[in-house]
């Protein structure tokens, strides 16, 4: 899926809305029952079960329960994640935050959305450092850098605009409760920071001071870990409840960003960050690395 929010009519798709009526769909299909079933139950037509679906509205907590139960879900767990999945999203397309002040986000508006409703973050990067651990003058070194194109979604934005809101963004590190993130980086990262001698410091420092905190946990994955598919591109797992659960997966690269939501492809990409993070050097040894590249400058 795009991470563009897709327009029907008044109403809007989103990423959350997008995985419940996934989730949904499955468990229909896997009960052997048709959407005319579904609409029965819910006393409503084939073309608002459709619209719930395909997340294009927001979902009634009693109409899940009835469809649970007519789909044969006999586990509370399962119902309680769909709920818990629906509230969320119902709050994300209410919610007024920092980000409706920024014109310029472009298709980072549902991301950035979806961050700030998140609880943890597993963030795998082979080019670049993650945003959430970006210092403004190594973001102002990264835009000016002449062969770097920046992503899709940052073009045209004006870099005051951009570092505030990276500086925004990344207040969900600090925030009750605070933002769990595991974030693994490549080597190379770190080996090729733009601009001065004194950005990289700065972002270095960064970077060790940030790792500190007891709610992020940082990871280098060292020249000598060998090859694997995360050198593709970037990705983060995004969890909002119980982790696995009710992941979705934002994927980056070059000229494109994708929305993974849920099913194998999720699972997939969670397989590989935790392989990722195993064969990393662990926090001390990454923090030794870190003071080490340090003094090389």
């Amino acid at each position: 899926m795009s991470a563009n929010q897709p327009m029907n009519g008044n109403s809007t798709s989103s990423v959350l809305g997008r995985r419940l009526g996934g989730e949904l769909v499955k468990l229909r299909t896997m009960a052997g029952l048709t959407q005319t079933h579904a609409a029965k139950v819910l006393t409503s037509s084939i073309t608002k079960v459709t619209k719930m679906e395909r997340g294009w509205v927001p979902m009634r907590d009693p109409d899940i329960r009835a469809l649970c139960e007519l789909y044969g879900v006999r586990d509370p767990g399962v119902t309680g994640g769909l709920l818990e999945l629906a509230r969320i999203d119902r709050e994300r397309r209410k919610a007024k935050g920092w980000w409706d002040t920024y014109t310029k986000l472009g298709t980072m508006q549902e991301y950035v959305t979806l961050e700030n409703a998140a609880t943890s973050i597993k963030a795998w990067q082979p080019g670049f450092v993650p945003g959430l651990l970006q210092t403004p003058a190594y973001v102002g070194a990264l835009r000016d850098a002449p062969t770097y194109t920046a992503p899709v979604a940052q073009r045209r934005d004006p870099d005051e605009e951009f570092i505030a809101s990276r500086l925004a963004r990344q207040q969900r590190l600090t925030e009750d409760p605070p933002l769990i993130l595991r974030a693994v980086l490549y080597e190379a990262v770190l080996r090729n920071l733009p601009g001065s001698t004194e950005t990289a410091r700065g972002q270095l420092d960064h970077l060790a001071k940030v790792a500190d905190l007891p709610n992020v946990t940082l990871g280098v994955f060292p020249f000598s870990g060998g090859l694997h598919q995360g050198l593709n591109g970037s990705f983060n797992v995004i969890s909002f409840a119980e982790p696995g659960a009710m992941d979705v997966v934002y994927y980056e690269s070059a000229f494109s960003e994708r929305w993974i939501e849920g099913g194998e492809g999720a699972t997939a990409h969670d397989q590989l960050f935790e392989l990722i993070a195993d064969r990393s050097l662990n926090e001390r040894d990454s923090q030794l690395f870190l003071h080490n590249l340090r003094k090389e400058l």
